[in-house]
């Protein structure tokens, strides 16, 4: 069977990749989500967060064994060094188990969702990679209503994530998400006409 096409989807914070995602997901391309990826490595019981609360002490865990979350991120954004020790347990699995997904991939192509692909410098072999861009306004706007935090708070996230011309730069394709619902589904849709056309030979589209 010919491999799919493999589509990295990135974006910033607030920048509409999980819209982007599901709408690729109602036109039947399959998604592999590295972030649901991440949740299910840190599960009880799983090796990297055995690794994670060794590395990190036992504190990072909660009275029944499970990641404590905010403990974790309370840990690790201060301080660059541990974030990198915390990328380099998960990234490497991530990464792995992303790619096996995508090898099972039984279509035309698959989108492979990275929020962080242009800024870890992970080398995912991707055959084009899709950039969500909006706006840095709207993104204070709708991660504020979102998540409710303060315009500080997005602005150190945002100091962490590559600034839109990096990410920009790394793009194939372009989706701008300024607000308008239709016009999104459209462009994704027009989209989706192209990655079809892209996928080997072999691969029978409706």
């Amino acid at each position: 069977m010919p491999r799919a096409v493999r589509i990295g989807l990135t974006g910033g914070i607030g920048s509409g990749k999980t819209e982007v995602s599901r709408y690729f997901g109602t036109l039947g391309v399959p998604i592999i989500d590295t972030d649901t990826i991440a949740h299910e490595l840190v599960a009880r019981g799983q090796p990297a967060l055995a690794e994670i609360a060794a590395r990190f002490g036992s504190e990072i865990l909660d009275a029944h064994g499970n990641l404590d979350r905010a403990r974790l991120r309370g840990v690790v954004f201060a301080d660059p060094a541990r974030r990198r020790q915390l990328e380099n347990i998960l990234h490497p699995r991530i990464r792995d188990r992303a790619l096996a997904l995508a090898e099972q991939c039984d279509a035309a192509y698959c989108i492979i969702v990275i929020p962080l692909l242009v800024e870890s410098g992970q080398d995912y072999p991707l055959d084009r990679i899709l950039v969500v861009d909006v706006p840095t306004e709207v993104q204070y706007r709708r991660v504020a209503r979102r998540d409710g935090i303060s315009r500080e708070q997005i602005a150190s996230i945002l100091a962490a994530q590559a600034d839109r011309a990096t990410r920009l730069r790394a793009a194939d394709d372009v989706i701008v998400n300024d607000g308008d619902i239709d016009a999104l589904h459209r462009n994704i849709d027009a989209l989706h006409q192209r990655y079809l056309k892209l996928a080997p030979s072999g691969h029978h589209h409706d």
